[in-house]
């Protein structure tokens, strides 16, 4: 009975796994630069944490609109027409370089609504240049998103984790350098973390072309592209797809921006904390995204066949085995909880308020832990579930869920909890949320899988 749905975990894996490890390395570079600055004090650790909140709300909309891109190439995969899938990357590529420049032009205004948000002006004072310098990055994550999504919907998940990984290297050593002055550099302090970053991004775009331009499974697709590929109908179904799944990102990686700028109301001690928590979940939750990405692929794989049947079977595989991640992220999160703060900071800092606030840091993300360990299971299933949704061209109703879930429940929770509760109430409100996120998504691929298979 279970080997019907575990013979399929090795292909489930050879998708997500660089999936994993190229979104990992993004949460490396992050993990990287908030330990180099969190080096400096608590202070600058804290602004680093506002700062990228800011500039993840924009971004989630934009990653989640190039999700559009995948399932179109894998049913198109599906139903052997060529000619599309080169139709698809090309309409996919313009849409995500107009919107690309959008964003960050966008990124300039929200300095300003950094200042309405009241958060310690000694944090807003050096997250405000990180902002403008990391915004103009914007435009770069976009056009490699295209390129990631035409190659994830080929199944060609390997390369754009490559060119991710060539980027984050260079990303590390330059912000390590240009944050402490090394190797020549003049130390630039959290500066030099966004300048790291942006030409990091830059870089991403150069290597990930390459790549397609040269293997032999992409190339066709990218000779002869011009303003004659562009197609009404194809923008059209880009768009359709693309502006709820960008709201999707934006509802959930948006609240935990928002309890970012919940913990800043309660000061740098809990910003820090909650960052060191969020950390944490934000790896997790990388290896979620690849398990998602595979669930796309092969159920557009299988829409693109109209083989409904192998269709459900294969999401609930690929549901099974994150399930074994989950548990597994849940115990580790739990168990080392005490070990994971000295990742991020030190408890002998030489001045005594650095040393207090450090200890304060420290005490309170032993406790956020806990509940990060915990939301594992639903957080997962979110994903994966959206992921499956995604690859049968349903966003309309994901979008209505993930606003219910996360912003008319999860977010008052945690609103009304931090003023009783702290920020430990702010995790229990996203605990929530995401659970109720999950039982809705599910119940929505049921419905979905069994209308379509008695059709």
């Amino acid at each position: 009975m279970l080997n019907k749905y575990t013979k399929e975990f090795s292909t489930n894996l050879k998708l997500a796994w660089p999936v994993m490890f190229g979104y990992l390395g993004h949460v490396f570079v992050g993990l990287a630069d908030n330990i180099f600055v969190g080096k400096i004090d608590p202070i600058n650790l804290a602004a680093i944490s506002l700062a990228n909140s800011a500039i993840f709300f924009i971004m989630s909309f934009g990653i989640g609109f190039s999700y559009a891109i995948t399932p179109l190439i894998s049913e198109a995969v599906g139903a052997k027409k060529s000619y599309r899938i080169r139709k698809v990357f090309y309409n996919g590529v313009f849409l995500n370089t107009v919107l690309g420049i959008l964003m960050a032009l966008l990124s300039f205004a929200l300095p300003s609504l950094l200042r309405l948000a009241h958060q310690p002006e000694e944090v807003i004072s050096l997250a405000v240049p990180y902002v403008r310098i990391v915004g103009i990055s914007l435009l770069f994550v976009m056009i490699f998103q295209a390129m990631k999504q035409f190659s994830d919907g080929l199944g060609l998940t390997t390369y754009p984790m490559i060119a991710t990984l060539i980027a984050n290297v260079i990303n590390i050593f330059l912000s390590y350098a240009m944050v402490f002055g090394k190797f020549g550099f003049s130390p630039m302090g959290i500066y030099g973390a966004a300048y790291g970053t942006l030409i990091a991004r830059i870089i991403t775009i150069f290597a990930l072309w390459f790549f397609l331009k040269y293997l032999s499974e992409t190339h066709i697709y990218l000779k002869g592209l011009g303003l004659y590929l562009l197609s009404k109908p194809i923008i059209k179904k880009i768009l359709y797809l693309g502006i709820p799944s960008g709201f999707q990102g934006i509802f959930e990686m948006g609240i935990f921006s928002a309890t970012v700028w919940l913990a800043g109301t309660l000061g740098a001690v809990s910003q820090a904390a909650n960052q060191i928590a969020q950390q944490m979940a934000s790896m997790t939750y990388m290896v979620f995204i690849g398990f998602g990405v595979a669930a796309t692929v092969r159920v557009g794989n299988q829409k693109g066949k109209k083989d409904f049947l192998n269709l459900k079977r294969i999401a609930t595989s690929v549901f099974m085995q994150v399930f074994i991640f989950e548990l597994i992220f849940t115990f580790l999160l739990i168990v080392l909880r005490h070990q994971i703060p000295f990742i991020f900071m030190d408890l002998d800092y030489s001045d005594p308020n650095k040393a207090e606030a450090a200890r304060e840091i420290y005490h309170l993300a032993l406790q956020l832990l806990i509940v990060a360990g915990i939301f594992q299971i639903p957080d997962g299933f979110q994903v994966v579930i959206q992921g499956a949704l995604r690859g049968l061209q349903d966003v309309v109703y994901p979008f209505f869920i993930t606003l219910f879930a996360y912003w008319i429940i999860g977010f008052p929770i945690s609103f009304f909890l931090s003023k009783t509760q702290g920020t430990l109430g702010i995790w229990v409100g996203l605990l929530t949320g995401l659970s109720l996120a999950a039982i809705l998504l599910f119940f929505r691929f049921r419905y979905l899988s069994r209308k379509m298979i008695l059709n």
